[in-house]
């Protein structure tokens, strides 16, 4: 057994990134300036976005986009009950009903075949969340959106660096990522928006800071512009220059990042085959490239005779940590309980959302680290102590 814990996941920050951000704490200059404008105009460069505007954190982008689409009261939004529950916190906050999706068993991913039967009068928006670091199936359900007239926004939280058939996802369309410290790069907390839509890129510009025709930073002024107007009532979403800056370290090594992500990735598939009481996900048919966000295996409790809390207790126990991503939104007690959502109406998400566990994966571990983990599977389900 280990001697010292194994967390889930710890960011990975050089020295030249911590003294990147003392020096923005030395400039005079901590908010939002020129360092979050060089981080946006890089992210964009990134991915191939035609615009990207930063915020304090991926549920904030979120929040503008639901309000500068005019998302409100009678609306429904499909997404599915497989995610966190920020995004369906923002719809009903918004006044709007949030339609759940099932999900493919083996990926977790929405589908345009389970989200097309939802599909009512009341749709206003499609919010697909591409899964772990795989994506959906986009060309599928953009064209389902395009058909039906449906605003379409991705959640991208665990796609930083995530490919869709030879694209970043975050180039086309409009997608909302997430910096929080365990994603596969981090600004402490942030997010980014992405579009190729102009006007709706304006608009949550405006939104994440007061409703105001300028941003928090104007590059020629190099501040914020006395005498802005504020345009519609805004929120407090703006990024900092000291997040940005770490933000623009980690960017640079994101790819490096992922692909050390996807050598433990690897090595967990290796030494799970043949260990029939663990099912990892299945990644998709189609053309893509996979950020390894999370790695997620499910339980099967009737080959173990233990459920999935008991097996995590294990591993706890040999010094193992795990994460849950996540439980189906739909049966928390408040989404539950408000819409009368019960068990049995999304059966491929409860199914995965009773077995879901993720493993340690974060680009400081090696691959001695996924033996260690490995091993402690088999002493849990063995029962060893």
């Amino acid at each position: 057994m280990r001697s010292q814990f194994l967390p889930f996941s710890t960011p990975s920050i050089s020295e030249e990134e911590i003294r990147d951000v003392v020096d923005v704490l030395r400039s005079g200059w901590i908010t939002t300036g020129a360092k979050c404008g060089r981080f946006e105009d890089a992210f964009s460069e990134y991915t191939g976005a035609a615009g990207s505007v930063a915020v304090c954190s991926a549920t904030g982008g979120m929040h503008c986009l639901l309000q500068a689409l005019g998302i409100g009261l009678g609306d429904e939004v499909i997404t599915p009950a497989m995610t966190w529950v920020s995004t369906v916190n923002l719809i009903c906050l918004q006044g709007a009903t949030p339609v759940f999706a099932d999900v493919d068993r083996d990926t977790l991913l929405v589908t345009r075949e389970t989200i097309e039967p939802l599909i009512t009068d009341k749709t206003r928006l499609i919010i697909p969340v591409h899964f772990a670091g795989a994506p959906v199936d986009l060309d599928s359900i953009r064209e389902l959106a395009s058909e039906r007239g449906i605003a379409l926004i991705e959640d991208a939280a665990h796609a930083a660096g995530t490919k869709y058939k030879g694209s970043f996802v975050g180039k086309q369309g409009t997608s909302v990522f997430s910096f929080h410290p365990i994603k596969n790069m981090t600004t402490g907390e942030g997010g980014m928006v992405c579009s190729d839509d102009q006007d709706l890129l304006t608009k949550v510009k405006s939104l994440k800071f007061h409703g105001l025709a300028v941003d928090s930073f104007d590059r020629q002024a190099q501040g914020r512009t006395p005498q802005a107007q504020v345009m519609q009532p805004g929120y407090k979403y703006n990024l900092t220059d000291i997040s940005a800056s770490l933000g623009l370290g980690q960017l640079a090594q994101l790819d490096v990042f992922n692909a050390k992500r996807q050598e433990l990735a690897e090595h967990y598939q290796t030494r799970l085959r043949g260990i029939s009481e663990i099912i990892p996900l299945a990644t998709p048919d189609y053309p893509h490239t996979h950020a390894w966000h999370l790695f997620i295996v499910r339980v099967d409790s009737d080959k173990t005779g233990m459920d999935r809390n008991q097996f995590m207790a294990g591993l706890k126990e040999r010094n193992i940590g795990t994460g849950l991503h996540f439980r189906a939104v739909h049966l928390q007690k408040y989404y539950a309980e408000t819409f009368g959502l019960k068990k049995g109406m999304l059966p491929n998400t409860e199914w995965n959302s009773d077995r879901i566990l993720s493993l340690p994966l974060c680009p400081a571990m090696s691959t001695a680290d996924v033996d260690d983990v490995i091993d402690a599977m088999q002493d849990t389900l063995a029962g060893k102590h």
